[in-house]
């Protein structure tokens, strides 16, 4: 446990409707507390109404139902954008984005109720526990934490695992719905899905293809490329544009710009990653994921930046803004001085990042058609091998002279140690 169980008291549970959080719920009531259920509507394709019913079934006092879908994305998904936020090279941060605006939900309503302390079904061996507890711990500071996957009479409850669940559900009399179980743990909301746990513990096992739940197999996706425009402004998508049905439609709103460019993304099976990384406790892990909307909008502005970033802007924040802040909301240390520190740095690179980049979504592929802006840091004509320009090529000479007076002290030291670059 996270803080060992005080007195009776008022509880807020970050509630799904699942088995772990059910279980947890009934637990948590059969220990003395009165339990507020939480859940948060980030997106995800889930039946809230079916989880609250469940909930007072079970016996919560009360359900929450939030709607965090757009300061998810303008506040969260965005900045990830605008600095092209990434993992270990390749994940997107869909998880770790939400987490800070879904433990920040969680702590109004437990202001609102009176709650003294906090409590989630994430494991012991997880990010997500992280996460969750350093924001809550810095959006509230005298919260008190309950983490069941962490107490000692929970774990020797149930150390059967979902057996051992399904066991006191059905002491408890908490509904548990009759399909089977899929070999494999998922996590949804508006930015991505992932897949992790079970057979996929095995990094040498190959996905199922009906494990992957928002994009079609790309061998499956249409025959013909799907073209739309994103249009950015100061590095945020503010217009997308795209055909549907065979109408021409535009969207401006930020929900409507990642619902639509995730409805692209999946009819064309693009986004989809598996890999192993490191998780926050030192351990390594295998998921897999699909981000099909925030893969096409990290690829178009990457592309833009080309077209309106200074060079040494651009090397600075690569170097410091993008590994940090992909760090930051991976450790879940978003609520912290070094990540407003990063933020206003994003934001001060990303003054003149704007303009439109056409794009194309084929059979699992992304690519750029084509890009413009108003930038005056590209000059065609100066840029042409066809057209002299401005450009002087005789001051080229003198550059590379000076450039080379350190590489030749450096051939001519090699040369004299015997150890010859040729």
């Amino acid at each position: 446990m996270a803080d060992s169980m005080p007195g009776k008291g008022k509880v807020c549970l970050a509630y799904s409707g699942g088995l772990d959080t059910s279980c947890i719920l009934k637990w948590l009531i059969n220990q003395g507390y009165e339990v507020i259920c939480f859940l948060a509507d980030c997106g995800q394709e889930e039946d809230f109404k079916a989880a609250e019913q469940k909930a007072m079934k079970i016996g919560a006092k009360k359900v929450y139902i939030e709607d965090i879908k757009k300061e998810f994305v303008e506040e969260f998904c965005w900045p990830a954008i605008q600095c092209n936020a990434v993992y270990e090279t390749q994940y997107l941060l869909g998880t770790s984005l939400a987490r800070p605006p879904i433990a920040r939900a969680q702590i109004r309503v437990a202001q609102k109720e009176g709650c003294f302390a906090v409590s989630h079904g994430c494991t012991g061996k997880g990010n997500d526990q992280v996460r969750f507890e350093l924001a809550f711990k810095a959006l509230q500071p005298d919260i008190k934490v309950i983490a069941p996957w962490r107490d000692p009479p929970f774990l020797e409850k149930f150390a059967g695992g979902r057996n051992s669940l399904l066991e006191y559900a059905s002491q408890q009399g908490i509904p548990v719905t009759s399909t089977k179980s899929k070999p494999w743990s998922m996590d949804e909301n508006l930015a991505h899905c992932s897949y992790e746990a079970g057979i996929l513990e095995d990094p040498n096992t190959t996905p199922l293809i009906d494990m992957w739940k928002l994009t079609v197999d790309p061998k499956q996706a249409p025959d013909e490329e799907e073209h739309f425009t994103v249009e950015f402004t100061k590095g945020i998508p503010s217009k997308l544009e795209y055909v549907e049905n065979g109408s021409s439609k535009t969207v401006t709103e930020a929900v409507d710009i990642l619902t639509a460019a995730n409805a692209i993304g999946r009819r064309n099976g693009v986004g989809r990653i598996d890999i192993v990384e490191n998780r926050r406790v030192g351990i390594k892990s295998r998921g897999c994921y699909e981000t099909p909307g925030l893969t096409c909008l990290h690829f178009a502005h990457l592309d833009l930046e080309g077209l309106c970033l200074d060079r040494e802007v651009r090397a600075l924040r690569d170097q410091f803004v993008t590994f940090n802040y992909g760090k930051v909301l991976y450790n879940g240390d978003y609520f912290s001085p070094q990540r407003e520190f990063l933020h206003t740095s994003i934001i001060a690179s990303q003054k003149d990042v704007n303009g439109s980049v056409r794009c194309g979504a084929y059979k699992g592929n992304f690519r750029i058609l084509g890009r413009s802006s108003d930038s005056k840091l590209y000059d065609m004509e100066e840029s042409s091998m066809d057209d002299i320009g401005d450009f002087d090529p005789s001051s080229a000479g003198g550059f590379i002279a000076v450039e080379a007076i350190r590489l030749k002290k450096y051939g001519n030291m090699k040369k004299e140690a015997g150890e010859g670059l040729v």
